[in-house]
Order: structure tokens, then sequence, then C-alpha cells
């Protein structure tokens, strides 16, 4: 599509102006960081992938009912979304030790958790995204009691969906992270499901063997991220299971 106004760049995409008032374009890059961007190398059709497993979880989502910024993917890259308020929050969801949460509590990696626990971060890249309690979110007025209430409460739906579907595809749902947006219906706020949802935001672990199918192959030099998150699409249907990293990610309308 013809390039549009940007709006903004991250560090796995780029937003540009609409097709229409109220919307974005949002165009995934092939670009793979980790450690708050000390580490970086451009990983080629990862932003291809991810466009294509985004539009597979999201749209998966409002189907049961939870509200996206998705509205339809345009081409390979590209998507087109809702514009929403980002809520300067990250929402993590956990249902096994893992990462962050393993180091600071001295928890064996892998040691299931007795319930999916879920921690907000500070979106700041500068102050290495920390962990805040709903005190702060509340007294700073990045959102209202009512909104974690509800945040909470979509995280968790969204992670009950996740995991049954990534178990019946032979793939444990380890922990996620998720951004919501804020939209105004007259005066009226709306919570929406914002960002994206892909292997770059998820850890993902092969049911039976451990491997994992995520980041994690990037932060820890485990192999070829491509791969893994091709790995991922052929599982779910969004590729088929006859192609490989090395003939380049094809996509199924």
């Amino acid at each position: 599509m013809a390039r549009r106004k940007k709006i903004y760049e991250g560090k796995a995409k780029v937003l540009y102006e609409g097709l229409e008032p109220g919307t974005l374009v949002q165009y995934f890059k092939d670009d793979a960081t980790a450690f708050n961007a000390e580490k970086k190398a451009v990983i080629d059709g990862k932003g291809v992938l991810n466009n294509r497993l985004s539009e597979f979880f999201m749209t998966g989502l409002a189907n049961i009912g939870i509200p996206t910024h998705f509205i339809k993917r345009l081409n390979m890259r590209e998507q087109l979304i809702r514009q929403v308020e980002i809520i300067p929050l990250e929402v993590i969801v956990r249902n096994v030790a893992a990462g962050s949460m393993a180091k600071r509590l001295g928890l064996e990696e892998g040691a299931p958790l007795p319930r999916p626990i879920v921690e907000f971060s500070y979106k700041d890249d500068s102050l290495g995204d920390p962990l805040v309690p709903e005190e702060y979110i509340i007294a700073f007025g990045w959102a209202s009691q009512q909104d974690l209430d509800d945040i909470i409460s979509l995280a968790l739906r969204v992670n009950d969906w996740m995991s049954g579907v990534m178990f019946g595809v032979g793939i444990k749902l380890v922990d996620f992270k998720i951004e919501i947006g804020r939209v105004w219906d007259n005066e009226f706020p709306r919570l929406l499901l914002a960002d994206e949802i892909s292997p770059d935001s998820c850890r993902l672990w092969d049911i039976e063997t451990g491997q994992k199918l995520d980041k994690d192959v990037f932060r820890q030099d485990l192999g070829d991220l491509a791969d893994a998150y091709t790995e991922v699409a052929k599982r779910l249907g969004v590729m088929p299971s006859n192609v490989t990293h090395a003939t380049k990610p094809t996509l199924i309308n």
C-alpha cells in the first residue's frame, strides 16, 4: 500500500496514519531486540510471521467477545487497527515460573504456579519497564481501580483462551504480556486489547520436549528465531505444514 505519515516507530513495529479517521496502519518489522534493546538483530521473515500470528490471535479473541483494536490484515506486513489511547502499562500473565519472575523469587524455571498471576510494569524503556503495584497505577492516574479490575478480568480471559489453543497444538503457554488501549464512545471510555500478540510477547514451550518457541531463542542463542516462529505458525494452521523458513513464510488467506 502507499506509504502514509509515520506516527510512531518502536523496536518491532511502525505505526502510520490510517486509511480513514480513527485508524492506524501497523507495520511489523524484521527487527529483534532483547535486554532492553542491548541485543539487536534483523531476522528475515519475522515481521511477516508476527503479522499473521497476531491476526490469528486477535481474531480468535474477538470471536469470544474480547474487544481488540484489530480491524483487518492489509498485506504480508501490515494490518489496519483502531487508534487508541494506550494505557502506559504492560500487563503480564504468568502460568509457569520463568524469566524475571524466576530470578526475582529464586524459583526453578518451569515450576508451575499455584494460579495464573497478573503483574503490571510501567512502559518506559529508559527505566527498564519496572514492575509497579496497583497503588502506584491508581495514584499516578495511569488507570482507575475499575480499569484495573476490568484489565485483570480481560487478561485472565485472554489467558484461558490462549492456553487452550496452545495446548491443543502441543504448546505450553508459560507467560505473555499484552497492552490495553482506551477509546471513547461519547463520554464513556472502553478498554480494548491493543499492540500485538505473537511469539515476541509470549513464552511458548513444546509440551513434550520443553523446546522454546519464542523470543528466548534469540535471547539465549538457542537457534534460528524464524524457525521457531514458523513452527508455531504451522502448528496453528497459519502456514502450510510443509513450509520451512528456508522457503520463506507463505500466508494462508
